[in-house]
């Protein structure tokens, strides 16, 4: 019984090493005066010694929190195992939108991800503090943050890809406390012009930013990730695009991050060419 329950305790052992870690790393934000909890899973790798990973960072969607990738997908953990990569799930807050919001100082999750979070990310774990080893991605409102920061921030983000993401915020001037953000459509016009995706196309002249973005057919944002997708046409702009059925559901978010992994190890595989 005793070389029996040694047996098990070891066999215990070998599975707790080679197996994702989950952390909870707790981020002062200096831009919003407090500090925000995010996850962040470690793959089976990371204590080999003197090793470097690449980065994914993964946004929830309005309503959710640090925690929502992992309950809702806890596959992520075998992702983050099989491409050997360090996952980060930051709180974005309910509906932050991850904008600086110009109505509310103390919503200004576009400085907090794109700068303050990522600082510390590579700060604290073995990371490569380059654009070409980080990848971000996210649902709905998630989606919408992922193209947004990375648009605006190609020298922290290489490669960038949405699911079912409010690519145009323009048609919902009602929903998701977005006017709260960016103040009411009526009044606020030009904040609603000038933070939606589909219309920072033009700062993607240089073409190095590699993305991927897809919809379910019945999502109420289909729409607008069919129109992204033509605008990108237009102006010559390579992305990958997916459309596919399903709808704005946990199903269909699932199905797609295999396709999301993929394409951000064969980015970061080029990208070691």
């Amino acid at each position: 019984m005793k070389k029996w329950f040694s047996f098990l305790l070891c066999l215990n052992v070998v599975f707790t090493a080679f197996a994702s870690t989950v952390d909870t790393l707790v981020v002062h934000s200096k831009s919003m005066n407090k500090s925000i909890k995010n996850v962040v899973i470690l793959p089976d790798s990371y204590q080999q010694k003197g090793k470097k990973y690449n980065v994914v960072y993964m946004l929830h969607g309005a309503g959710g929190d640090y925690k929502s990738w992992l309950s809702k997908t806890p596959e992520i953990k075998k992702y983050a195992d099989d491409y050997d990569v360090v996952l980060v799930c930051p709180d974005g807050g309910k509906t932050s939108w991850y904008f600086d919001s110009p109505m509310d100082n103390s919503m200004r999750y576009e400085t907090y991800i794109s700068k303050e979070l990522v600082a510390q990310i590579d700060k604290s774990y073995a990371t490569v503090p380059a654009a070409q080893n980080r990848a971000i991605t996210g649902l709905s409102m998630g989606g919408h943050g992922a193209l947004y920061l990375a648009f605006k921030h190609p020298d922290i983000w290489g490669t960038a890809a949405s699911m079912s993401g409010g690519v145009d915020i323009r048609p919902f001037p009602l929903r998701w406390d977005i006017a709260k953000r960016l103040g009411s459509y009526a009044e606020y016009k030009d904040n609603w012009e000038n933070n939606t995706v589909i219309n920072l196309v033009h700062l993607l002249n240089d073409k190095s930013l590699k993305l991927l973005f897809d919809c379910g057919v019945d999502d109420f944002f289909y729409d607008a990730n069919k129109r992204l997708h033509h605008k990108l046409l237009e102006r010559n702009i390579p992305h990958d695009y997916i459309e596919r059925p399903g709808g704005h559901t946990n199903a269909y978010w699932s199905n797609s991050l295999p396709y999301h992994f993929l394409f951000f190890n064969t980015y970061f595989q080029n990208a070691k060419k």
